[in-house]
């Protein structure tokens, strides 16, 4: 504490501490200098004092000494001795001879300083004036000071006590208009620090307009400053995280998109728009299996263009193109949601019929092959006709693959070519 004391850490005690060191320091001086200056108003007045005295003295002193008269002489001295002022007396006759020579000290306690005053003897005889020595009063510092002493003890108690009350006037002046206000100042600023509300200010709860009032002005500003600086920047943020947002939106999308193109590509025969040979297959097992365990049936109708290198042969193969884009629609007219159309390449085309008997099954084919075998083609002024095919298979209960139930349609297939083409076996 008393280091603390000695050494403060924080900055009202160290302000407190240079104030009072300089007003300690200064009222010392100024003690100090009224002391000497009374000691040496003090000394004067003693002189003057010495001087009267001496003034009275001076004739018995006069007449003793003509008369020669010792013993008066020395009752004399005694007397001077108990003045409170004098310290000494000296006389000397004319020849300079000590005559009478007394100090009120001892010779070991000699005072700081002593001073004297000094008159010439002179007798008057027949008008004539007779020189008879001199007489010589002694005074000291002790004196002086024994003076000075209740004045400067007054000066320094009322020294003291004007200390003390301006400590006090201090202490409350400076607790009133700056250490409250600041502590009350740094309390606010960590809790606005520490805070979460980001509208709040500080507002102190003096009402002086002073410099603290204005550093809490310039704080509030700064404080609105910071809160609009992190507004904009949460608002700059969330426009950046929105733009982003969309982004990864729309590149999301494309991404599907082209995905669905890809695997659309990827299952779809590139000109007619059908499953493709492998998409076909893996379909049609997916749906013969599921018949399997609904224990329903299901048929595979195999179908394949008549000398369909002959149009190509004929045509050319953008004409070829066109026939078998026009079968493929031909075809879908006729077909169910559920039922499933692939080309399984060059101009060999397959449906998987889901629930569909060998009966059912042959009627579909039936009608496919009336319906192309009737149908005409125009295309860039040429008329242009075509027939098709067909084996048709339907599942037993032992198939389980659908590679089986294709063998079995396409010998199906292959017999109604044999047979003369454009006819539905079954």
């Amino acid at each position: 504490m008393f280091s603390s004391f000695i050494r403060p850490t924080n900055l009202s005690k160290k302000v407190m501490g240079v104030i009072f060191s300089i007003y300690l320091g200064v009222t010392c001086l100024i003690t100090s200098a009224q002391f000497y200056t009374e000691y040496l108003i003090t000394q004067d007045s003693i002189l003057s004092e010495l001087k009267q005295l001496e003034a009275t003295v001076i004739g018995p002193v006069s007449s003793n000494l003509w008369q020669y008269n010792l013993n008066q002489l020395e009752v004399l001295s005694a007397g001077l001795l108990e003045m409170p002022i004098i310290e000494g007396v000296h006389i000397v006759d004319a020849n300079g001879k000590s005559i009478i020579s007394k100090k009120s000290y001892a010779p070991a306690s000699i005072p700081l300083s002593i001073f004297d005053v000094k008159t010439d003897l002179n007798w008057v005889l027949n008008s004539k004036e007779i020189y008879l020595g001199s007489v010589t009063l002694y005074s000291s510092s002790e004196v002086v000071l024994d003076r000075v002493l209740f004045g400067f003890s007054l000066i320094a108690i009322a020294a003291v006590i004007k200390l003390f009350i301006l400590f006090c006037l201090f202490i409350w002046a400076f607790d009133r208009y700056l250490a409250i206000p600041l502590k009350e100042l740094m309390s606010q600023v960590d809790e606005v620090q520490a805070g979460k509300e980001m509208n709040k200010r500080i507002h102190l709860s003096t009402v002086e307009n002073n410099e603290l009032t204005q550093l809490q002005s310039h704080m509030n500003s700064m404080l609105s400053a910071m809160e609009k600086d992190r507004e904009q920047l949460l608002e700059d943020e969330q426009t950046k995280r929105n733009w982003l947002e969309d982004a990864v939106a729309k590149r999301t999308e494309a991404l599907q998109i082209l995905n669905e193109k890809l695997e659309k590509l990827a299952k779809n025969d590139s000109l007619t728009g059908i499953l493709n040979r492998g998409s076909f297959f893996d379909s049609a097992q997916h749906l013969l299996t599921l018949s399997e365990r609904q224990k329903s049936s299901a048929s595979l109708v195999l179908m394949d263009l008549d000398h369909f290198k002959m149009v190509n042969d004929t045509y050319g193969h953008f004409i070829g193109d066109k026939v078998l884009i026009h079968f493929t629609q031909t075809i879908r007219s006729f077909l169910r949601e559920s039922d499933i159309f692939g080309r399984l390449g060059g101009e060999e085309f397959a449906i998987f019929l889901s629930g569909a008997g060998i009966n059912e099954a042959s009627k579909l084919a039936d009608k496919l092959r009336k319906a192309i075998s009737d149908s005409t083609l125009e295309i860039d002024g040429k008329t242009v006709t075509y027939t098709v095919s067909i084996g048709v298979e339907s599942s037993s209960p032992n198939d389980h693959s659908i590679d089986d139930l294709f063998k079995r349609a396409d010998i199906k297939l292959y017999g109604a070519k044999d047979k003369g083409r454009d006819r539905v076996e079954r």
